[in-house]
C-alpha cells in the first residue's frame, strides 16, 4: 500500500471519527427516538455510557421506579393507567433495557425484546389478567382468572392440555368448560353437572356390573360410547376379573 492511499484512509477516518464525535445522531443513531424521548435527540449521553450503550441506571435517573406506571417523569398522576398490577415496582430486578428498546429504526432490524416472567415475584406470576386481556374466543368467554392450570409463561401458545386424550367434547359432550369444571379450578371436573347424570343414578348402574369404584369417570369412560367405557374397564387389571365374578355370584345367588 503506497503513501498516497495510507494518506486518504488516514484522512477519511479522521472524518469520520470527528463526525461521530459532533454528530453521533446523524452517524450511530439507529433511527429517531419515540415521542417521549423526542426531546433528547441530540443528547445521546443522557441514557448512553461511553462505548458501553444504555444502563438502567440512566433510566431510573429520570423514571423513577416508583413512580412507573402512576406518576409521569414530572410527577404528575396518569389518569389511565395500563394495569391493575403496580407492575414494575414488583419487578425482581430493575434491568430497563432488558425490555425495552427505544431508536425505531428500519423494522427488520428493530430489537425485539421478550418479556421473562422469571422477573416477577412468584405469587404474580399467577396473575395473568392484572396485565393480560381476557381472549375473546368462545372457548375463554366463559372463563376468568387460573391461566396457569393450562398455559405457560414461557411464551403465549395454546393450552398444552390435548382434552381428547383425557375426553372426547363429542356432539353429546359439546358443553361449556365450567359445566364440568367448578369453581374456577380445571384440572378437577364433576359429571354430576349433567341432568342425565345423577350420583344414585350412576352408583345403581355401576354396582349392577359389578363395580364399586367409579369415583373417578374418565378412567373408564373417555367418550360418550358405553363399549369403549366397558373395554377400558376390562383391559384394566381387575376388570375382568371383578366383571366376572359378579355374574357368578348373581348365579349363585339365583340357584
Amino acid at each position: 500500500m503506497n503513501a498516497t492511499i495510507k494518506i486518504i484512509l488516514l484522512i477519511n477516518m479522521l472524518i469520520i471519527t470527528i463526525l461521530i464525535i459532533y454528530f453521533p445522531h446523524l452517524m450511530v443513531a439507529p433511527g429517531k427516538l419515540s415521542e417521549g424521548h423526542r426531546a433528547l435527540d441530540q443528547e445521546c449521553f443522557a441514557c448512553h455510557l461511553p462505548l458501553t450503550g444504555a444502563v438502567a441506571a440512566k433510566c431510573i435517573s429520570c423514571h423513577k421506579v416508583d413512580d412507573i406506571g402512576l406518576r409521569t417523569t414530572k410527577g404528575l398522576p396518569i389518569a389511565v393507567q395500563k394495569s391493575k398490577l403496580p407492575f414494575h415496582q414488583k419487578l425482581r430486578d430493575h434491568d430497563c433495557v432488558a425490555c425495552h428498546s427505544d431508536h425505531q429504526g428500519v423494522a427488520k432490524y428493530r430489537s425485539r425484546q421478550r418479556f421473562s416472567h422469571n422477573l416477577l415475584e412468584t405469587a404474580d406470576r399467577a396473575r395473568c389478567e392484572s396485565c393480560h386481556a381476557n381472549p375473546s374466543d368462545p372457548l375463554h368467554a366463559t372463563l376468568s382468572g387460573q391461566c396457569t392450570q393450562c398455559h405457560g409463561t414461557d411464551s403465549w401458545k395454546a393450552s398444552n392440555i390435548n382434552h381428547d386424550k383425557l375426553f372426547l367434547l363429542d356432539r353429546n359432550h359439546n358443553v361449556r368448560c365450567t359445566d364440568c369444571h367448578t369453581g374456577g379450578n380445571y384440572k378437577q371436573y364433576t359429571c354430576y353437572a349433567c341432568h342425565e347424570h345423577s350420583p344414585e343414578k350412576i352408583r345403581r348402574e355401576h354396582w349392577k356390573e359389578g363395580i364399586r369404584k367409579f369415583d373417578n369417570c374418565v378412567s373408564c369412560h373417555r367418550n360418550a360410547n358405553e363399549d369403549d367405557a366397558k373395554r377400558l374397564w376390562r383391559s384394566q387389571g381387575e376388570g375382568e376379573k371383578r366383571h366376572d365374578d359378579h355374574h357368578r355370584r348373581k348365579h349363585d345367588d339365583d340357584n
